[in-house]
C-alpha cells in the first residue's frame, strides 16, 4: 500500500508503539487537496477516517491545526468526530475566542478588513478571507505576473501597522495577534500528555510545528520546499496512505494487547 520510502514506514510503524500518541496534521494541501475556489476544499475520504478512527483509539489523540477560521475548519472538515481543531494558525481553540479580542484589536481588524477588500478590485482574481483575528490577502487565481505585485502592495498597506504577518503560498495573512502553529502543538502536546508527536504538513506556516518536534517525534513535510521535516511525501493522498499505515500499526498494537 505505501507509495512512500521504507524509511517513512518503519518510522510510522514505530511510533505506533509509544504509550500516549498525538497525531496532528495541517488542512489545506495536507488531507485536502489545493482547490482554486477555498470553500470548495474537502479532506480526502480515507485521511479522514483514518485521522477520525485514531481519535477513538485508546491512549491516542489527533487533530487538525489550520490556518483556517476554526468555524471554517469545523465545516469543511465534517466536524471529524473527537478530532481535536485547531484555528487560525494555532489562535482559536474554541468558540469563547473572540470574548479575548480587545476593542482596539476588533477596530484594526475591521481596517484590515476594508484596506485589503480595496486593494482586491486593483488585482481581478484577488480574494480576501475574513477571519476571526486576521485577514488573509489570496492571490492564487490573479494573473500569475501581478501576484507577487499585489502581495507586496498588501504588505506596504500595512507596514505602519501593529499587525502580524504570515506568509503562505500565493497569500500574505494579517493578524491582530501573535499566532503560531508550533505553540498551538506544544499545546495540544501538554494537554493530551503524548510521548511522541506524528505532524504533517505542506506550508511555510507549518515549519513552525515542524521546528518544535523532538526526538522520537515525526514530522512529514506534503510536497516540494526547503523544510524542517525528516521526511517527505507528494501528495494528500500520500498523507491519507501514512495515516492509514499509522492507524493500522496502532490498532494492532492494541488488539496484541488485549
Amino acid at each position: 500500500m505505501p507509495v512512500f520510502g521504507e524509511d517513512l514506514q518503519r518510522a510510522l510503524s514505530h511510533v505506533a508503539r509509544v504509550p500516549r500518541l498525538l497525531v496532528a496534521s495541517d488542512f489545506d494541501g495536507t488531507i485536502a487537496p489545493i482547490v482554486a475556489n477555498p470553500p470548495d476544499a474537502r479532506p480526502i475520504p480515507a485521511a479522514a477516517e483514518a485521522l477520525a478512527a485514531l481519535a477513538v483509539l485508546p491512549d491516542t489523540s489527533a487533530a487538525l491545526i489550520s490556518g483556517r477560521a476554526l468555524s471554517t475548519l469545523r465545516e469543511l472538515s465534517g466536524a471529524l468526530a473527537d478530532v481535536h481543531l485547531v484555528g487560525s494558525h494555532g489562535a482559536e481553540f474554541d468558540a469563547d475566542f473572540l470574548d479575548a479580542i480587545d476593542g482596539s484589536a476588533k477596530a484594526l481588524l475591521a481596517e484590515l478588513e476594508r484596506t485589503m477588500t480595496e486593494l482586491t478590485q486593483r488585482y481581478p482574481g484577488a480574494t480576501v478571507e475574513n477571519k476571526p483575528v486576521s485577514v488573509a490577502f489570496h492571490v492564487r487565481n490573479t494573473v500569475p505576473d501581478q501576484a507577487q505585485q499585489a502581495l507586496d502592495e498588501a504588505l506596504n498597506a500595512v507596514r505602519d501597522w501593529d499587525v502580524h504577518v504570515t506568509e503562505g503560498k500565493a497569500v500574505r495573512e494579517f493578524a491582530v495577534i501573535d499566532t503560531d502553529k508550533g505553540a498551538a502543538l506544544d499545546q495540544l502536546r501538554q494537554a493530551c500528555d503524548a510521548s511522541a508527536v506524528v505532524f504533517f504538513g505542506d506550508d511555510v506556516t507549518d515549519e513552525k510545528a515542524f521546528s518544535r518536534l523532538a526526538d522520537g517525534d515525526i514530522g512529514v513535510k506534503v510536497g516540494p520546499g526547503e523544510t524542517l521535516a525528516r521526511f517527505r511525501v507528494d501528495s494528500p493522498d500520500d498523507v491519507a496512505t501514512a495515516l492509514t499505515v499509522l492507524l493500522q500499526a496502532r490498532a494492532q498494537l492494541e488488539y496484541r494487547s488485549t
